[in-house]
């Protein structure tokens, strides 16, 4: 896949972030778990609690000149499905980590609101960033990789993935996975290593979102369409 295909393709981005986090997201950037236990201190055991297995709940974060971040919950995830679905040798522990070292977009908005419709997230009001893809590709090629299906899910019937699954865009079969799959399940996933400290460069609108419902606009860049939101 060329980066021409990706873009034309998938113009926009699209990020969930819990309630009231847009302030923070401005300031610091959007940060990878593994990105947030480093900068809130998190060692020892509950390091390995939070960054190596499965979190079950949300869980939020404080250090002394840092706001309160919040850790995402893993709840699609289960490790007995994990397990069969892994390949290459992989174990459970290691495929968190992997996913925890990265950070998530989604590149439909299908997909995100398949996300925000999800029975663990309807009721409780979410921010959604919506991005220019252009802008952030053009700024983070080296550290991009693209995903074919939902990584963090293990839900219903888990698909086999392993070292192959995240592939660099020229790496990722596009054409011939179009053959066969609708745009929003050809790329499902762009993920990038660690952190995008400067992400609110590339993001154009920021809502509230409820289920089916947007509750509210939050922010708007002065080029963004009416078009841009989830």
């Amino acid at each position: 896949m060329t980066e021409e295909e990706l873009i034309q393709n998938y113009p926009r981005l699209y990020h969930m972030a819990h309630e009231g986090a847009w302030d923070a997201i401005r300031k610091h950037g959007l940060m990878s778990a593994t990105a947030l236990l480093d900068a809130y201190g998190v060692t020892g055991v509950r390091r390995h609690e939070l960054g190596s297995s499965r979190r079950p709940h949300s869980v939020p974060l404080q250090a002394d000149g840092l706001p309160v971040a919040v850790l995402r919950d893993q709840k699609p995830m289960r490790d007995s499905a994990l397990s069969k679905c892994l390949q290459d040798g992989l174990a459970p522990q290691q495929w968190y980590e992997l996913l925890n070292s990265r950070t998530f977009f989604w590149l439909s908005k299908s997909r995100i609101w398949t996300l925000l419709r999800a029975e663990a997230y309807r009721d409780v009001p979410q921010t959604v960033l919506t991005l220019d893809s252009a802008k952030l590709v053009a700024k983070h090629r080296n550290n991009i990789w693209l995903s074919p299906i939902n990584s963090g899910s293990t839900l219903f019937n888990p698909v086999a993935r392993g070292l192959e699954t995240f592939r660099r865009i020229a790496d990722f079969p596009f054409a011939q996975r179009a053959k066969t799959r609708q745009l929003q399940n050809n790329v499902v996933e762009l993920v990038v290593d660690h952190s995008v400290s400067d992400v609110a460069d590339f993001v154009l609108a920021v809502h509230t979102v409820r289920n089916e419902d947007i509750l509210g606009e939050i922010w708007r860049a002065p080029h963004a369409s009416d078009d841009d939101h989830p």
